[in-house]
């Protein structure tokens, strides 16, 4: 078995546990081009040396991203610590939305209140028009958070999320970019599975390259 086709096995192993072995041996190896593309050029990377970034593009307000969270959230549970994943939220001129991430991360609320943004707006379907109108759903200090909301560092820390984005040309969310050279999306591979399966796979070969220490 060459190294390549290995590394895809790990890669079906690690995230297709539920599926019988035929319906694993039939998933196509991932192929440059079509489940994934180079990016060009690489982009830096926040992880620290020895660490393998997995970097999401989303967006709060996009259904598949929506639909992504629950099979996203196991699948960071059984990441080894040398990955680390970290998320910038896209604007596509909604503005609103990404400002708010950012007021989010700002607070250290990001990953304990996503879900609930993504409950308000696909599930009870809330207008989130304003900072004030944000912090009522979310159960934050109105006052606080729009202090946050409107902050110099915010709207920055917003701007640099576009220009990430645009320097990863990145055209539609959600979308994974592995060590700041590959990017895959479900919509290159297929589904929501096969695109963290590919992402399994480009971090294995990151690995194999030298690229993470364990």
């Amino acid at each position: 078995m060459n190294e390549s086709r290995r590394l895809w096995m790990q890669a079906l192993a690690a995230g297709s546990a539920g599926l019988s072995a035929g319906t694993v041996l039939a998933q196509a190896e991932p192929a440059a081009g079509r489940d994934f593309r180079a990016v060009n050029p690489a982009q830096p990377v926040e992880a620290p040396a020895g660490k393998i970034e997995v970097l999401e593009f989303f967006a709060y307000w996009c259904p598949h991203c929506a639909s992504l969270e629950p099979e996203l959230a196991d699948w960071k549970k059984r990441q080894p610590p040398e990955i680390v994943f970290r998320r910038e939220h896209v604007s596509f001129r909604e503005t609103r939305i990404q400002q708010m991430h950012y007021a989010l991360v700002a607070l250290g609320k990001a990953d304990e209140l996503s879900p609930r943004v993504f409950q308000a707006i696909h599930v009870d379907k809330v207008r989130l028009e304003t900072p004030q109108k944000m912090a009522e759903v979310l159960g934050l200090d109105a006052k606080q958070f729009s202090e946050v909301y409107e902050s110099f560092s915010v709207r920055t820390r917003a701007r640099r999320g576009t220009q990430i984005s645009e320097a990863y040309a990145i055209d539609g969310v959600p979308s994974f970019a592995v060590a700041g050279k590959y990017l895959t999306a479900p919509s290159m591979a297929g589904s929501n599975a096969a695109a963290l399966r590919v992402v399994d796979w480009l971090t294995a070969r990151e690995r194999k390259a030298g690229g993470a220490k364990g």
